[in-house]
């Protein structure tokens, strides 16, 4: 067994050895990559020791509803670092018609955004809205439902708008 590599129960870690002159830059790149990959591991073991999770460490990323409805503050805002983003689009589009997803506050400015909307979007937006109509319809018939009725608001708002 090799002498630097003592009993790994005990908590000691092989270490490569020092890099003599005669290794090529190829190999010494290698035995540096190792070294910081078992620095690294040493390290998750000690914080893992510690009690302290990484995910606690790191800071919360926002959800895809809190990037969507900054994209529309950007845009409403008219902020000259504004972007269009298809997926912020697409993700406000999906959701647009739940209020909980998309709040009362936020809806007007989302009408104003839909306003701009052209193409195959557009098109798109219409044939759903127009399709989750007569569903809503259809099951509001059964019964005055309060959360198909502010569904239903949302969706005539959006109809008027782009029809």
């Amino acid at each position: 067994m090799d002498p630097e590599c003592v009993s790994r129960k005990g908590g000691a870690a092989c270490r490569a050895p020092e890099p003599s002159p005669v290794l090529s830059p190829e190999e010494k790149r290698l035995l540096e990559r190792k070294l910081k990959k078992e620095r690294k591991k040493e390290e998750r073991k000690r914080v893992r020791e510690a009690g302290i999770t990484t995910a606690q460490s790191l800071p919360a990323k926002c959800s895809g509803a809190q990037r969507a409805l900054d994209y529309l503050c950007g845009w409403a805002q008219k902020h000259e670092k504004w972007k269009f983003q298809k997926t912020r689009q697409t993700w406000l589009l999906t959701h647009m018609y739940d209020s909980d997803k998309v709040p009362e506050e936020q809806f007007p400015t989302l009408l104003a955004y839909l306003e701009g909307l052209k193409g195959q979007a557009r098109e798109l937006t219409v044939q759903k809205a127009e399709a989750l109509m007569q569903k809503l319809d259809e099951a509001g018939a059964s019964g005055p439902d309060p959360l198909l009725l502010g569904k239903t608001q949302r969706v005539r708002q959006v109809l008027q708008l782009l029809s």
